[in-house]
């Protein structure tokens, strides 16, 4: 009979134990699974790397002049150029300077900042019209290549009177609700309650 009590004792000791190894066992493989899903997750926002909010096309002229001194400054030899630059601007967001937190045990990813809109990209295309060559001082390939460069230039100053960042800036909810489909795609949430965004404004865009 003693034994058999032993038998019974030791059975279920037996089963106290491997329940308690198993919930430790499936415990930690949860975690480990939330914390990978938080990682997917944080590197998949990451990925979408630049987001584009607004574009904006430029049509400027623009007068190219440039004086060359030959034979120790005794002759002077003067190029110039009529340029028309017609450019295509992108303004955005770069997702990489998002401040994100992960909150593991409430599946949820905490958005503490979101950056200010900058130019992703300018792409010039360059006509040239009334061009007149020096006899010393001519336009060359390398001359092509600067003036693309002026051009960038020239419509980068032009960006902020044009109002494409305060619209950028106006439209960044839009990013935020980009990068909160994201996170619900794996059964997160989203929580940017930091960026004090009101109501109405999430209203408007979800219209």
């Amino acid at each position: 009979m003693g034994e058999v009590v032993d038998i019974v004792l030791g059975l279920i000791l037996g089963a106290i134990i491997m329940y308690w190894v198993y919930s430790l066992f499936r415990k930690k493989k949860n975690k480990e699974i939330t914390e990978e899903q938080s990682t997917v997750i944080l590197n998949k926002i990451r990925s979408v790397c630049k987001l584009v909010s607004v574009e904006g096309d430029f049509a400027e002229i623009y007068h190219y002049e440039n004086t060359k001194d030959s034979f120790m400054s005794l002759l002077r030899s003067k190029k110039k150029a009529l340029i028309v630059i017609k450019a295509k601007a992108q303004i955005g967001y770069d997702l990489n300077k998002l401040d994100l937190k992960a909150d593991n045990d409430n599946k949820r990813i905490m958005l503490n900042h979101f950056p200010e809109p900058e130019i992703l990209s300018i792409e010039p295309d360059l006509q040239f019209y009334d061009i007149k060559n020096g006899i010393f001082n001519s336009f060359s390939p390398t001359d092509l290549t600067n003036l693309n460069q002026e051009a960038k230039e020239h419509i980068r100053k032009k960006i902020p009177e044009s109002g494409l960042m305060e619209t950028a800036r106006r439209e960044a909810l839009q990013a935020v609700l980009v990068v909160e489909k994201i996170v619900e795609t794996i059964g997160w949430t989203l929580d940017y309650s930091a960026l004090e965004i009101s109501k109405k404004e999430k209203e408007s865009i979800e219209e």
